[in-house]
């Protein structure tokens, strides 16, 4: 723990710096890009199933459930899954899990023996790291290409007979690139090459949140060996709820063993169950998505405003970030400029990217109007 809180992640760092900041010089000149915290409501499709359950109070509905979590959700989700990819997801393939994080850690524990490997994208969400190691497994990093898609010639050279899997995250966090269909079905074919099964572990909390109409491919109906982890955090505003599911596909040769373990590692690891009411609600609600016009919008005004004052802050596919080029090559350095006027974001060293910085599209507009002026006063002081 010691070592791991030493590498913590910045997010939360900066975070502590901004509150800091603002008891110093007050909220309003504290500009504050670091979490990817929803500002919006959630949906009112939500809100009133919600109302409906929680005044209903169906019997048996606060008690005990089995581990996998309420039938009836899970047939729910099965069948959302079954007619999203085209493949015949059942509910006894499906986990109700405290979000996507509690889906992840689920399915490592149930994979992984100490010394195991598993492929990470560069740059990446750096909780991974600590999800991997807290089952004893190892963490490769492999980078992607310039336009931060997957180089399947990069992950194939990684590949070990220690590797159990690869988790993809698309869109991505921090990057907002949105991975096309083309480069899964290379994915597929150098994973279904192997001589066993190493698994794709798809992280999917922003799959809705994509711009200029454009679609996110679905990974499980492309990559055959693929576990879907999910929650509605970002695309319902509910993050504080917890709330998400493991899918695993059935074209994995051992789909119906791993879930069986999967449903025992979410009892053991202290999780046991998602929320009863928020998995009535996912039943009934799971469709519900917020408005992503208003992400775009905001990602239009940053990246618009970076771009005039020097920039490079080419705009994101999806997700509700924004990763420009640092004007210094020490990205930890230009962070430290940025804090000096108030703007608080992310160094990309901490997701393993260094030379560019992240910034969370869930800040106000009026927060971005205002906090332009800062960013050129940092860039100039960049020289």
């Amino acid at each position: 723990m010691t070592n791991q809180l030493e590498g913590a992640s910045w997010i939360r760092r900066m975070f502590e710096e901004g509150a800091r900041l603002k008891a110093e010089r007050g909220a309003e000149n504290v500009f504050d890009f670091t979490l990817g915290n929803p500002e919006v409501d959630p949906p009112e499709e939500v809100i009133a199933a919600l109302r409906r359950i929680a005044a209903e109070n169906r019997k048996g509905s606060h008690g005990y459930m089995p581990n996998a979590g309420f039938a009836e959700t899970r047939e729910a989700m099965a069948r959302r899954l079954t007619e999203a990819t085209g493949v015949e997801f059942t509910r006894d393939l499906v986990l109700m899990t405290c979000g996507a994080a509690g889906a992840m850690n689920v399915v490592l524990k149930a994979m992984l023996d100490p010394g195991d490997e598993v492929i990470v994208l560069v740059p990446y969400f750096p909780e991974y790291r600590f999800y991997i190691e807290n089952h004893g497994g190892k963490v490769v990093p492999v980078e992607t290409d310039e336009a931060f898609l997957p180089d399947v010639a990069r992950i194939a050279a990684a590949i070990t007979p220690r590797t159990k899997a690869i988790v993809i995250n698309s869109p991505n966090n921090p990057t907002g690139a949105v991975y096309p269909a083309g480069v899964l079905e290379e994915l597929d074919t150098l994973l279904c090459g192997l001589e066993r099964t190493v698994v794709a572990i798809s992280d999917e909390p922003y799959k809705a949140l994509v711009f200029d109409g454009a679609r996110q491919a679905e990974v499980a109906s492309i990559v055959r060996h693929t576990v879907i982890a999910n929650s509605w955090s970002k695309a319902q505003a509910i993050s504080g709820e917890r709330i998400g599911y493991l899918a695993i596909s059935p074209r994995i040769g051992e789909a119906q063993a791993l879930s069986h373990a999967c449903t025992f590692t979410n009892r053991t690891l202290g999780f046991v169950n998602a929320s009863a009411i928020w998995q009535l609600v996912a039943a009934e609600a799971g469709d519900a998505v917020v408005d992503v016009r208003a992400y775009q919008e905001k990602r239009d005004l940053l990246c618009e405003g970076l771009a005039r004052i020097g920039y490079q802050a080419p705009k994101p596919q999806g997700s509700f970030y924004v990763f420009p080029r640092s004007p210094l090559a020490d990205d930890v350095a230009f962070i430290g400029l940025l804090a000096k006027e108030g703007v608080l974001a992310v160094p990309g060293s901490g997701f393993g990217r260094s030379g560019y910085f992240r910034l969370s599209l869930t800040t106000p507009r009026e927060t971005i109007e205002r906090s332009l002026a800062a960013f050129a006063r940092a860039f100039q002081a960049a020289g």
